[in-house]
């Protein structure tokens, strides 16, 4: 942004309150989920990640990393589950940090499905899909990135279980002291896999028509409504993004027919990937998305490559609700304060994106300190 119109920005509503379902945010900036890989053993969250959140409380909402539903959901090493009592306990100094600090934090619940590797996987079994189709690229372990396997096909009996894990670990999140959940169905995992067509190539009830390849998702948001109020619970799409060796055919009509579903249940927000993943937002055979916010009936997230400008745009046009911002968050704890101050970003250390500590996690300082 240029000085001439750098306080231009002071008068979007991007950082003003907003009501989201049950929950009031002090903006409309959020912190999209970033797995950072800094979990201890038995995927329990540290202490170190309650300061790392509690550091970036100043977004509207947080949603925290994506975290398993069960140890077959595990796809990377060192990120932390949503899975038993351990767990609860990890999270609920990280949500009490984050309120303490007058933050509102959503837990992302995860399935991998095929991507993973046997070495993350209980006894190390097959990885599982819809169909038993190998995807390109690598898998990152405890000892280094391997190359994907090809997974094992779910059987039909298996769903209710996956189903109900998800139930469990909404559940479980509630306990941690969580304001919601958010449904990860982007990105080629599990539920997404089951959704496009390149990785479901079923024929049963879960394979074939778009009804039938949106059904285990369906089951999934029925479920976690069961136990935690519509008003608590958003879901994540990426409908044109080929992350994780993922397409569709036809994914306007796959995602209109999914997000006109969604609306039986009253979800609070519909975040979107908006474009390739952490690429570029324009993708060959995309469509065009603000379809699918005209359709939901909820908040509208958006997410992808977003810069403030871009931000003040989107919310001068009506084109989100809320806007989602990942990677600044990592090296600019104060984000918000940041934006409001026209103040430049700082940059990101790659090295330490992925494992370790402190180091490029908690102690990048905000504009104050620095």
């Amino acid at each position: 942004m240029t000085n001439a119109n750098t306080n231009a920005h002071l008068h979007s509503d991007l950082f003003k309150p907003m009501q989201l379902g049950a929950v009031q945010l002090q903006n409309r900036i959020v912190m999209a989920p970033l797995t950072r890989s800094r979990a201890k053993a038995g995927d329990v969250p540290t202490e170190l990640a309650a300061e790392y959140y509690a550091q970036r409380a100043g977004a509207g909402l947080i949603i925290a990393e994506a975290t398993q539903i069960s140890p077959q959901g595990k796809g990377y090493a060192w990120t932390p589950g949503i899975y038993n009592e351990s767990h609860v306990a990890g999270w609920k100094k990280i949500t009490d940090a984050v309120h303490a600090k007058g933050g509102r934090i959503f837990l992302q619940l995860w399935h991998v499905g095929r991507i993973s590797h046997p070495d993350l996987q209980p006894g190390n079994a097959l990885p599982v899909a819809p169909s038993a189709i190998k995807p390109e690229g690598n898998a990152f372990t405890e000892s280094g990135f391997k190359p994907f396997v090809e997974p094992r096909a779910l059987d039909a009996s298996e769903l209710p279980a996956i189903v109900e894990q998800y139930k469990i670990a909404a559940q479980l999140s509630l306990q941690a002291g969580f304001d919601g959940v958010e449904i990860h169905a982007a990105n080629g995992y599990l539920l997404d896999q089951f959704l496009r067509d390149k990785t479901n190539q079923r024929t049963d009830n879960y394979g074939g028509s778009i009804e039938n390849r949106a059904r285990l998702l369906l089951e999934v948001v029925e479920a976690v409504t069961s136990v935690i109020p519509g008003e608590r619970v958003g879901i994540r799409l990426s409908p044109i993004s080929p992350a994780n060796d993922i397409a569709d055919s036809n994914p306007k009509a796959l995602f209109s027919y999914v997000v006109e579903q969604l609306n039986r249940y009253k979800l609070v927000y519909l975040h979107v990937v908006e474009g390739a993943t952490g690429g570029p937002r324009e993708v060959e055979g995309g469509f065009d998305l603000q379809i699918l916010r005209d359709l939901f009936k909820g908040i509208y997230i958006a997410n992808n490559g977003y810069d403030l400008e871009m931000a003040v745009k989107a919310r001068d046009r009506n084109l989100a609700d809320l806007v989602a911002f990942g990677r600044p968050w990592i090296a600019n704890p104060d984000l918000v304060e940041r934006f409001k101050a026209g103040a430049p970003l700082a940059e990101i250390n790659q090295a330490t994106l992925y494992g370790g500590g402190a180091e490029g996690y908690t102690d990048y300082p905000t504009l104050q300190q620095s």
